[in-house]
C-alpha cells in the first residue's frame, strides 16, 4: 500500500513537516511539527502547526502518531499543540534520555525535571514496529547528528529527520554535545540498505539560491549522487571532511530555545512565582 504524505514547509526555519496517512477518512502520523517562535521578543505562535491541524481536519484523519525525529536544535515542537487538537500519542527514539541528561546540566534544570523520558507518550526501541492504520511502521536508530536520532519507515517511505539531507547538500552536522561523524557514517550506511525505490523525506533542506526548497529523494539517489556518502565515500574519508566542516559552523540560530523545550516533548519549562515562563542562555558554554 502506498504511504501518502502531505509536506508542510516552515520557512523561518526551512524545516518539512509531515502528514502521513493510509488514506482520506483513515489514520495519520504526524512527523516533526514546528512551532512558530519570535525569538527576538520571545513570542510563539501556532499559526503554522494550525496548516497540518487543518489538513487533518479537512481529510477527517484520525491521528495515531505524533513523531520525532530527534530533539531538534533548529525549531521549537509544536507536539503538545497537534496533540491537544487532535489526539495522538507524542513518540520518540529511547536514547532521548542521553540528550536530557546531557542538557539537564548545561540548563542546570530544576530538580523535577525528570531524565527518564517521561515527558513523552512513547519511546520507541531501535527494529520496533507500529502502525498507522493500514500502514505499518517500523523504526530505525540512525544516531550521529545526536544519540538519539530515529528514522520512521512508514510503508514505502522513510522520514530520516537530520541525518541525511538532499543529494546536494549532503549530511547532518554531528558536533552538537553527543553527536559523532563515524557514527553518523554508519546510520546514513544502514538507510541506504533499505530498496533503492523507497521514498526518502527530508527534515530539511538548505538550498541557499541555487534551488526552490525540495523534500523529496529516494535511497537510490542518496547512493549515486550524495555529495557527502555517496557510494565510494570511506567512514574515514567522510570523518574527516564532517569534522573539518563542522569546525567552520555556527550554532544554529534557535538552538537554546529549541533543546530546552524539546526535551520536555514540545512543552515549556515551568512558570515561575510571577506566573510567566522564562527559557535560560547559558553564557560562554556551547
Amino acid at each position: 500500500m502506498s504511504t501518502n504524505v502531505k509536506p508542510f514547509l516552515d520557512p523561518d526555519t526551512e524545516t518539512f513537516s509531515y502528514v502521513v496517512y493510509d488514506r482520506e477518512g483513515g489514520h495519520a502520523a504526524v512527523i516533526d511539527t514546528v512551532l512558530d517562535y519570535d525569538p527576538k521578543s520571545g513570542r510563539t505562535s501556532t499559526r503554522g502547526a494550525q496548516r497540518l491541524v487543518d489538513f487533518v481536519r479537512d481529510r477527517n484523519l484520525t491521528v495515531d502518531w505524533i513523531l520525532e525525529t530527534h530533539a531538534h536544535a533548529d525549531h521549537l515542537s509544536a507536539a503538545p499543540f497537534v496533540r491537544d487538537q487532535v489526539g495522538g500519542k507524542i513518540g520518540i527514539g529511547e536514547k532521548i534520555t542521553e540528550v536530557q541528561n546531557i542538557f539537564r546540566e548545561v540548563f542546570n534544570l530544576e530538580k523535577q525535571f525528570l531524565v527518564d523520558g517521561s515527558q513523552f507518550d512513547h519511546l520507541f526501541a531501535d527494529g520496533e514496529s507500529f502502525r498507522v492504520g493500514e500502514l505499518e511502521g517500523r523504526v530505525i536508530y540512525t544516531p550521529g547528528h545526536t544519540p538519539a536520532d530515529m528514522s520512521w519507515l512508514i510503508g514505502d517511505a522513510v522520514f530520516v529527520g537530520d541525518t541525511l539531507f538532499m543529494p546536494d547538500v549532503g549530511t547532518a552536522r554531528c558536533d552538537f554535545p553527543g553527536g559523532d561523524a563515524a557514527t553518523l557514517y554508519r546510520s546514513t550506511k544502514r538507510l541506504m540498505e533499505l530498496p533503492d525505490e523507497t521514498r526518502m523525506f527530508m527534515c530539511h533542506d538548505y538550498p541557499g539560491d541555487r534551488r526552490p526548497h525540495e523534500h523529496l529523494t529516494s535511497v537510490g539517489e542518496q547512493k549515486r549522487h550524495n555529495i557527502h556518502v555517496r557510494e565510494g565515500v570511506s567512514e574515514e574519508e567522510f570523518v574527516t571532511m564532517r569534522e573539518e566542516r563542522d569546525a567552520t559552523l555556527e550554532m544554529p540560530r534557535l538552538i537554546l530555545p529549541s533543546i530546552q523545550v524539546n526535551i520536555r516533548a514540545g512543552e515549556m519549562p515551568p512558570a515561575e512565582d510571577n506566573g510567566t515562563v522564562y527559557l535560560k542562555i547559558p553564557v560562554d558554554r556551547l
